[in-house]
């Protein structure tokens, strides 16, 4: 089977071999066991990979590389338009060779890609939506439309589109689906952590205004000033990381909040391991896997109801949900750090919920897709 990939991620490529975000290529990993050739549609760029690159394992790969676009100004519209011809070419070509098409949502690629699909209607296809598809939620309109084609039964054809969270009145082409980052092998006991000394929250994110990294060390701050003895480490790089340092330095927070940067898969997990809470303010979100991660290693959630969240945190019996209120949030996490009783039962919820998603589930499902 020749599967084709139509993605807005950035690629490098190193000794004839291609690095993306690790998340992603993990995932397409999965996918490409099941596959005899990947035709990857994607943006090359020239950078030295970090430790949040990995590489993908399928050693048979024809790849159309395509112009990075955005539509963000005046000039990135009008050289995107320039682009669009071309690009849209690459994709139907790409997608005139595979046996299975698969669009990675929402993006600006993803989006031409939801237009080009509708000239295959007979050929199988699935589109994993990583964003939030709650109807309500204000969103740009280029995700609105690709939300809009994806559902649309008469323009897309022979489609699963995998969404995160079950939400009413849907096609019959979506599906409620999950991701998932450890193993069956690695359910273990959680370690045994309380709330009588040394609390450590984890926040794990690319330090931006969308994830609100300011705001999880706010609510840090609050709580030392109320002298519980709290700890945060943020894990994660971005263009809000100056911003930061100097709010942690003005404001004398240093001995209680490190910025450690991007780190490996094994460093993240020991610090969920050893950490009370995972924290994550963000804006908005498709399925955060900071969250479900943290959960798996009995941190207790603490995040913003945007998406599938409040149904991860089954709307806050697994964890907290915050208000985006300071004064209000504190109280409740003061509720929390005060109630030993509830705090090991949510954090016991929420590592029960989270590993029943283990990436052998999630191979499964995938497996059924691409054999249906």
């Amino acid at each position: 089977m020749k599967f084709a990939i139509i993605t807005h991620v950035n690629h490098t490529k190193k000794e004839n071999q291609y690095f993306g975000y690790a998340p992603y290529v993990l995932e397409m990993n999965i996918w490409s066991k099941y596959v005899d050739e990947l035709i990857i549609v994607a943006p090359i760029i020239q950078a030295t990979n970090t430790a949040i690159d990995t590489s993908y394992n399928q050693g048979n790969i024809k790849f159309f590389k395509i112009d990075n676009i955005n539509l963000l100004d005046f000039k990135s519209i009008f050289n995107a338009i320039l682009r669009i011809p071309k690009i849209c070419w690459q994709i139907f070509q790409a997608m005139k060779e595979a046996d299975h098409i698969h669009l990675r949502c929402p993006g600006n690629i993803g989006l031409l890609g939801c237009f080009v699909q509708i000239l295959f209607p007979n050929k199988k296809k699935t589109a994993k939506y990583a964003g939030n598809w709650d109807p309500k939620s204000k969103q740009p309109w280029s995700y609105k439309l690709q939300k809009w084609i994806l559902s649309n039964t008469f323009l897309t054809k022979n489609m699963q589109v995998l969404v995160y969270g079950e939400w009413g009145k849907s096609t019959k082409n979506i599906k409620p689906f999950f991701t998932a980052t450890y193993p069956e092998l690695d359910k273990k006991p959680i370690k045994s952590l309380d709330l009588k000394g040394k609390i450590n929250f984890v926040f794990v994110g690319t330090l931006v205004s969308g994830k609100n990294p300011l705001y999880a060390i706010q609510l840090i701050e609050a709580l030392y000033k109320k002298e519980y003895d709290v700890f945060l480490d943020l894990y994660g790089e971005g263009i809000e990381r100056i911003l930061l340092e100097n709010y942690i330095v003005t404001n004398g927070l240093k001995n209680i909040i490190q910025l450690k940067g991007n780190q490996n898969q094994e460093i993240i997990k020991t610090a969920y391991q050893n950490s009370h809470f995972v924290i994550l303010p963000s804006k908005s979100e498709g399925w955060p896997k900071a969250i479900a991660e943290g959960m798996f290693w009995g941190c207790v959630p603490v995040a913003t109801p945007v998406s599938c969240v409040p149904f991860m945190l089954d709307f806050g019996n697994r964890g907290l949900l915050l208000k985006m209120d300071l004064e209000k949030d504190i109280r409740e996490l003061e509720c929390l750090l005060n109630n030993e009783s509830d705090f090991v039962a949510k954090r016991q919820k929420a590592t029960d919920w989270s590993t029943k998603y283990t990436l052998d589930v999630f191979e499964s499902e995938i497996k059924k897709m691409l054999t249906r």
